[in-house]
């Protein structure tokens, strides 16, 4: 399974990446380790939202449409 996931960081902002496993990535950005650049200097991320794929380029579409999404946009997306 193929996930796009968004984490909210420490200082509020959200993160749209892609994985094949949500839980070894999320331990990525929580450590500071083969995470983000982005996510480093920002942790802890906490999981917000995801949605799984069959595929990787599924996911990463999606994960491409969410990141044009406005902050107000995404919010709501969080929220259902």
């Amino acid at each position: 399974m193929n996930y796009t996931y968004m984490v909210k960081c420490a200082d509020g902002t959200l993160y749209t990446g892609w994985t094949t496993c949500l839980q070894k990535r999320l331990k990525a950005h929580n450590e500071g380790r083969d995470g983000a650049k982005y996510t480093k200097s920002k942790r802890p991320v906490e999981l917000v939202y995801y949605e799984g794929f069959a595929t990787k380029e599924e996911a990463m579409q999606r994960e491409y449409r969410i990141k044009q999404l406005t902050r107000a946009e995404k919010k709501k997306l969080i929220e259902f």
